[in-house]
């Protein structure tokens, strides 16, 4: 029997570099595993310096040194998020890959204080949103250098509708759908791909405050698998946006949801 394949792309982000933002934590610190489980070189980016420094020995200590290099940036600081592509090609010698996965999701009603709803508006949109143009914008050189260039923005099924009481980040993760539909028509020609990952209702530390038995009973009511997802199984849409197989997906917007977006109520 032939050890031959019949399909001819490439599956393999071995060698790759890629950029993690909020990768201290949930679906960006099971990114950053996976893609170095894969054999990608991972940025690790987290505002948190202990739990940068975790994930980089966690990553290494299975991979070795060469495996993963952390970076502390607020993703709120312009300055911050311009360097960052330079410093992690001049750590690397290359990037290919951007995850744009840092955020925040701050509790204010519409009508609130004018202070406290600007105050999360403004946080909010730096962090979700306008540091996800920014990191594309400086990471751009670097990516046209590269033969499977990829960026993937993560959204969130909030993006697709909405919650009450959290409107900033409702109008966010709507904004970095359409951030990623730009970049994907801009960036198509130039060899960059650029898709949107919607998490659904996932454990992570966004959702560490709902109680067990809330979080049950929604996902029996709304979710048609009937649970949370974890970090992982969004790890893994994000995977499947930056393979170099996947050139064609561009400008997709992927809800990893267990369903919960197909459902008529």
């Amino acid at each position: 029997m032939s050890n031959g394949r019949l399909s001819t792309l490439d599956r393999s982000i071995a060698g790759r570099v890629a950029i993690v933002t909020g990768a201290g934590s949930g679906i960006g610190r099971a990114t950053a595993h996976l893609f170095a489980d894969e054999g990608a070189r991972v940025a690790v980016v987290d505002v948190v310096a202990d739990r940068v420094d975790a994930v980089v020995a966690e990553i290494t200590t299975v991979h070795g040194p060469n495996a993963a290099h952390g970076w502390v940036v607020d993703m709120s600081s312009k300055a911050a998020v311009d360097a960052l592509p330079d410093a992690v090609v001049a750590h690397f010698g290359a990037l290919d890959i951007v995850i744009n996965n840092a955020g925040v999701s701050l509790r204010v009603d519409f009508d609130a204080d004018v202070d406290a709803f600007d105050e999360a508006w403004d946080t909010t949109m730096a962090v979700n949103l306008t540091a996800y143009a920014r990191l594309a914008r400086a990471a751009l050189p670097h990516l046209e250098r590269s033969d499977a260039a990829r960026i993937v923005c993560t959204a969130s099924t909030e993006g697709l509708g909405a919650t009450g009481h959290i409107p900033a980040y409702n109008a966010s993760k709507t904004g970095v759908i359409g951030l990623v539909r730009a970049l994907a028509v801009e960036l198509g020609r130039r060899g960059i791909t650029a898709n949107a990952v919607c998490p659904g209702p996932i454990d992570t530390g966004m959702t560490a405050d709902i109680p067990g038995e809330h979080k049950e009973i929604f996902a029996r009511r709304r979710v048609p698998i009937g649970r949370y997802g974890i970090p992982e199984e969004i790890a893994h849409g994000m995977l499947n946006l930056v393979l170099p197989a996947s050139r064609y997906m561009n400008g997709v917007v992927l809800a990893v949801d267990g369903g919960m977006t197909s459902r008529h109520t």
